[in-house]
């Protein structure tokens, strides 16, 4: 066994390995989300100004889709090259390529300046950020599975995911700063570019503390035994994704159902509710964005607690309490946000929030169990990412095209709920992944947890 390669790590160095993924994440999301709240909030009068205001949305919406287009690409080009030389290079090049691209943002000349190019740029730019998220989710969160250990890797392995919300709740706070700060007028002709140019910063911090880490010892041993044996089984490691279509079809398609309710939640809650709030409900930009403020620090606190709840209970029960709650809290979601108090819009968002938190927080160990070693950024990639394509990515649009047809929020619950009613399929069909020992190279075996689960019931 491959155990005997590596000693396990010290509370220490898994501490600083979970703290280079979780900055590196949280820097990567606050360049993805923030595109997402400018698109709302400012970008169609500054690149689409000769459409209608709502027309205006949809196009910003447009182009905010195209990073997620983007992501699968970036999950197969950086999961090959992550299962053939390591997740920690590849990390690094992600980091770069997000900051870069957002960086970029914040000098664009905009519509008024050089016309249809703006928009085009704009569109370019979202393409390298979606390229590069698409690739940094898998590296980061395998990063922090294959350091740890089997019992707390739900724990753990949720502290990536929590970069998330952080990422959400950093580019939200420095927008509602800056609108609670500056004039609509100065925050529309240069105040929005701020938070843009501040990403530079940030990738320099977060490139220092990420290179500190170590490679996985769980890779290292891998590509030890993969170079032992020379033979036809490492030749077919060369094309990991062949390797991932030969043997985890099944474990893909699943990764694929069971974040359907998980993405397409989480932009409705966070992208167009800013929309929704804002029009709809006729409330101020301002309130909107405290709104989310609040919820993403409780969503990031949610997250390692439904994590440890995953160690405790198992990947699946935990997913489907998600799954289902996001799914019945859709209507009251939208009820409360009618009573245009901001109360009632805090309420909506966090009670959705922390639903969501229940399926994404044991997303990373489960997807990392599902595959083997040296498959296993590729897999996890490719199921995560090419689902965001047909979730994620037109969920703010496709809410918003519902509100300008229906004048209603009905159709909008509606297709959140069969999203959910997807992913519930998706996981009850899926085998339950706590205590699989990530070590074993060549398939991912059941695991067997009928000692833990004795010991469980011993401890109670």
């Amino acid at each position: 066994m491959a155990a005997s390669a590596s000693a396990p790590p010290t509370a220490r160095s898994l501490k600083r390995i979970v703290a280079a993924s979780l900055i590196g994440t949280t820097i990567e999301w606050y360049d993805f989300f923030l595109y997402g709240s400018a698109a709302a909030l400012v970008f169609p009068k500054l690149f689409f100004p000769e459409s209608d205001p709502l027309v205006g949305t949809l196009l910003s919406f447009l182009t905010y889709a195209v990073g997620f287009a983007a992501r699968p690409l970036g999950a197969l080009v950086f999961g090959h090259y992550g299962d053939r030389l390591g997740r920690k290079k590849l990390l690094v090049l992600s980091l770069l390529l997000m900051g870069g691209a957002t960086f970029a943002i914040g000098l664009l000349p905009t519509h008024a300046t050089v016309g249809a190019a703006a928009p085009v740029l704009l569109t370019v730019l979202r393409l390298v950020q979606g390229f590069a998220l698409g690739g940094e989710w898998g590296g980061a969160v395998l990063l922090v599975s294959e350091h740890g250990d089997a019992k707390r890797r739900g724990f753990w392995a949720s502290w990536p995911q929590t970069g998330a919300p952080a990422g959400q709740l950093l580019a939200t706070g420095v927008l509602s700063a800056l609108t609670a700060l500056l004039s609509d007028s100065a925050f529309g002709t240069w105040g929005w570019r701020i938070p843009f140019l501040l990403s530079g910063v940030l990738v320099i911090v977060g490139l220092w503390i990420r290179l500190s880490v170590d490679e996985s010892p769980v890779f290292k041993a891998a590509l030890a035994q993969a170079e032992a044996r020379k033979g036809a089984a490492a030749t077919a490691e060369k094309m990991p994704l062949v390797a991932v279509l030969r043997h985890h079809w099944r474990d893909v398609l699943i990764a694929m159902g069971a974040r359907m309710a998980e993405n397409i939640s989480y932009y409705v809650i966070t992208a167009f509710i800013l929309v929704y709030a804002t029009t709809a409900a006729e409330l101020s930009k301002q309130t909107a964005l405290n709104a989310v403020l609040i919820a993403s620090a409780i969503h990031f606190a949610v997250i390692p607690v439904w994590g440890a709840l995953s160690d405790r209970f198992g990947r699946k029960p935990i997913y489907l309490i998600g799954a289902v709650g996001v799914g019945l809290w859709m209507f009251p979601f939208f009820a409360l946000i009618d009573s245009r108090s901001f109360g009632s819009l805090l309420l909506a968002v966090t009670v959705g929030l922390v639903f969501h938190g229940a399926m994404y927080a044991p997303q990373a160990a489960f997807f990392s169990e599902m595959f083997a070693t040296r498959m296993r950024y590729s897999g996890a990639s490719i199921g995560a990412q090419f689902s965001s394509v047909a979730a994620g990515a037109p969920a703010p649009l496709i809410a918003t095209a519902l509100l300008e047809n229906y004048h209603s929020s009905t159709m909008i619950s509606l297709y959140v709920i069969a999203a959910a009613l997807v992913t519930v399929l998706a996981v009850v069909c899926a085998k339950e992944t706590r205590l699989r020992d990530l070590e074993n190279i060549e398939a991912a075996p059941e695991p067997d947890t009928s000692a833990a689960v004795a010991a469980d019931a011993r401890t109670a």
